[in-house]
């Protein structure tokens, strides 16, 4: 092997490794994502610590990322596709340190929870929590596949994700209306329904920066908004 061909499988190397670190702070933010909302819908104040814990573990995977990137910039100075890869892996890792910090201030609202919500307004809940997860472990699939389709339908399922944002929203006030001293409570639901939807925010800018990374152009248009039925 001379040494050109052993530069070039080490720069491939590199590659894939900052590919495989990807996947797998998608893979923890899932969990992390999927943990909080059954805190949440569960009122399970007992699970809160170990997951405000794992976000700590999301974050020492993004500057492991950072750390790479560097590395093959300054090292290798990629070009064309290999450059995509690195620009979308930067900006991927950056949303989903952000999504894992959304999913942390979710298990923070559990505590002051009552244990007796309104059966409506957590099934409310759940819908769009388990739509927002699906649009992660979606997104991440089609990152790890590199399908063009998949990013696209998850880009275009945001609209479903605002639709199902304003019914929670409106499940929230419908609890606060019936008795004032559901305000605090109403509070933090209000927070966590919120913070689902910058979730999917976050998700919808990962689908951009796969698109990206497939096509070598960004998505052209405005993003598809659900209907505002708030009250």
């Amino acid at each position: 092997m001379n040494n050109e061909t052993h530069i070039v499988k080490s720069y491939e190397e590199e590659l894939q490794h900052l590919h495989d670190t990807l996947i797998q702070m998608g893979s923890l933010t899932e969990s992390q994502l999927s943990d909080s909302l059954e805190a949440v819908i569960k009122v399970d104040k007992e699970s809160t610590d170990k997951i405000i814990k794992s976000d700590e573990k999301v974050n020492k995977f993004r500057s492991k990322i950072d750390t790479q990137i560097m590395n093959l910039l300054v090292k290798r100075a990629p070009m064309a596709i290999d450059l995509r890869s690195t620009i979308s892996a930067l900006k991927i890792s950056q949303d989903l340190e952000r999504i894992g910090d959304l999913a942390k201030s979710n298990a923070k609202k559990v505590e002051p929870l009552p244990l007796d919500l309104p059966d409506s307004l957590v099934q409310s809940l759940k819908r769009l929590g388990d739509l927002v997860q699906k649009q992660l472990k979606d997104v991440i699939d089609s990152y790890v596949n590199k399908s063009l389709d998949k990013s696209l339908a998850v880009w275009k399922g945001d609209e479903k994700v605002d639709d199902l944002t304003h019914l929670a929203m409106n499940n929230v006030m419908d609890f606060l209306s019936k008795d004032k001293k559901n305000l605090a409570f109403s509070t933090h639901l209000i927070f966590v329904t919120k913070n689902l939807e910058r979730a999917g925010d976050h998700i919808t800018n990962i689908a951009e920066s796969v698109y990206y990374l497939i096509k070598g152009e960004y998505l052209k248009g405005h993003r598809p908004k659900g209907k505002d039925t708030s009250v």
